[in-house]
């Protein structure tokens, strides 16, 4: 199955895999400021990446794979439909060509963050949309990308 597009109306808010976690079982005054800005977007409007799927699934795969007793699989596997049905939900922007071609020229680039927070500041830079993150500090390096923390108050 294809991913799914994002609605044609830009703008896109993309969440990262530390604010996507944060939305989807956060406690607190970070993910009760994060969902406050997140309901005043229409769900079309607010997106994560299939990198930030493949973080959340090795996690939850290590999860299911540690899980030895029935009662531990039964709640591993419970889990794993939960994190399916999350991302039937949501846009889910794609590690496209020009996403790989943009990933490739900031790495030559000397570009200092980790791999993966790279892909998905590539992702968000090709579409022109903004990023949603804690992380400021190093997807500030990434030049022409707009990042937010809706979590901070």
């Amino acid at each position: 199955m294809e991913p799914r597009a994002p609605a044609l109306g830009r703008p896109m808010f993309v969440l990262d895999t530390d604010l996507l976690t944060l939305a989807q079982r956060g406690r607190g005054e970070a993910a009760d400021n994060l969902r406050r800005r997140m309901a005043l977007r229409r769900p079309d409007e607010v997106a994560t990446t299939v990198v930030c799927y493949e973080e959340q699934m090795r996690g939850w795969l290590a999860y299911a794979a540690k899980a030895k007793t029935v009662v531990q699989q039964v709640e591993a596997y419970r889990r794993l439909e939960s994190h399916l049905d999350d991302f039937k939900r949501i846009p889910l922007l794609s590690f496209s060509e020009a996403a790989a071609v943009e990933f490739q020229r900031l790495r030559k680039a000397g570009m200092r963050i980790g791999t993966m927070d790279l892909r998905i500041g590539s992702i968000v830079l090709t579409g022109g949309d903004t990023l949603l993150s804690r992380n400021l500090r190093d997807f500030q390096k990434i030049p022409g990308l707009r990042v937010e923390d809706w979590s901070a108050a």
